[in-house]
């Protein structure tokens, strides 16, 4: 099969497994659309719910697209006003209005064809005299004119925006494997080598690094920035965790190190896997389409909270499991503002300093999880975007528990 006939949807993809990663798309596409009706309100809030959690996982960019015209549609409900709890109500109104519009434009027509048993005249131009004939003329021109220059800058607006969203589909093209992919080399030996003992150096001394863990072998060959996977049961966090020298690159870099507006989950550029830092602060954006981060602040909820309070975090060396302790809104602050500065915890030198830290944390945090730390535990940090205030950020803390 030549690279032109692996199209779907309309789109091409580059490589035969893109191409049948689309296909399983379609058919999980269309299989939605034969049990929901997106014009039910009802119908379309819990589909949204369900792709929310996970319970559809697309592969390709025409899932994405597919993702981001529910999300608009559900962004469109709650501009009128149509939110899950009121959305069957909201549909028997519709109906109800409906409805009532055809009864009244019924009425409308009879009444104007009976008013009075008259017509309206028409109006001819010639009935005029020239001068008035002019500038009837110049008027009819004048609007045409506008009318012209309406339609071209509409069509400017609307050929830009086609453009802004070609290029952002084609960059999601532009990823050979999705993460669903990724998520099944997990386990896999297909690309694994005889590794080597890798070392590092930490001022200038030589740190003996441990092996990597079998489960990550083939994902750290095909990307050895990769430091971890974060993965949350029942929500779509499911994704490998990035490492560089900088916070950075992988803002808008994908696993395969092509450019993606989604980013990357990524890791701090100051902590360390190994020897351990107190706190890794992992960070990913808080997507529209509920992808990275997007649905992080679900757990501004204490009901949410409670029911997703375990995340796994294994690092490439070592299995670990952290339970949420803190969840709280912050800011990025000046240099100079004297306030607590959470991305800047990531090593207490001291019982006191911990301690100090967790007070501040706690003093922020939306509800008590009645969870605890002590000097020596190890915590995770998860943070994204926050547009309830200037440069602002949602963050989750948790403790490791084993």
């Amino acid at each position: 099969m030549s690279a032109d006939d692996l199209m779907v949807g309309g789109r091409r993809f580059r490589t035969r497994a893109d191409y049948e990663a689309a296909l399983r798309d379609e058919k999980k596409i269309k299989s939605i659309k034969t049990k929901i009706d997106l014009n039910n309100p009802k119908q379309l809030y819990e589909l949204f719910g369900e792709m929310q959690s996970g319970a559809y996982r697309f592969e390709s960019a025409l899932g994405n697209d597919f993702d981001d015209e529910i999300f608009e549609k559900i962004e469109e409900l709650k501009k009128q006003g149509i939110t899950a709890e009121n959305a069957g109500d909201a549909l028997k109104g519709k109906k109800k209005k409906k409805k009532s519009n055809k009864t009244a434009n019924k009425s409308s027509a009879k009444k104007n064809n009976n008013t009075d048993g008259k017509t309206a005249k028409n109006v001819n131009l010639k009935d005029f005299d020239k001068n008035m004939q002019t500038q009837v003329l110049l008027e009819l021109y004048k609007r045409e004119r506008n009318r012209k220059i309406i339609v071209v800058l509409a069509s400017i607006v609307a050929v830009a925006s086609f453009a802004y969203f070609g290029v952002y589909y084609y960059n999601s093209a532009r990823t050979s494997m999705s993460y669903d992919q990724l998520a099944e080399l997990k386990g896999s030996d297909a690309l694994v080598s005889n590794q080597e003992k890798n070392t590092f150096s930490i001022h200038k001394e030589a740190i003996q690094l441990p092996d990597v863990l079998d489960e990550y072998k083939t994902l750290y060959e095909k990307n050895k920035k990769l430091i971890g996977w974060l993965k949350i049961d029942d929500t779509n966090i499911d994704y490998p965790v990035m490492q560089t020298d900088n916070n950075e690159y992988y803002l808008d870099h994908n696993f395969n190190q092509e450019h993606d507006n989604n980013g990357s989950l990524f890791l701090d550029c100051d902590c360390n896997i190994y020897p351990r830092s107190t706190n890794l602060i992992i960070y990913g954006h808080h997507m529209k389409s509920g992808n990275m981060f997007g649905n992080l602040q679900q757990y501004a909820k204490e009901s949410y909270g409670k029911s997703h309070s375990l995340i796994q975090f294994d690092s490439i060396y070592e299995k670990a499991t952290y339970q949420v302790m803190y969840v709280f809104r912050s800011q990025v602050y000046n240099e100079d503002d004297l306030v607590f500065k959470y991305y800047q915890f990531i090593n207490a030198n001291s019982e006191e300093e911990f301690d100090s830290y967790m007070r501040e944390m706690a003093a922020m945090s939306l509800y008590d999880t009645e969870v605890t730390a002590s000097y020596g535990d190890s915590l995770l940090t998860l943070s994204t975007c926050d547009n309830s205030q200037t440069d602002g950020r949602f963050v989750v803390v948790a403790k490791r528990i084993k």
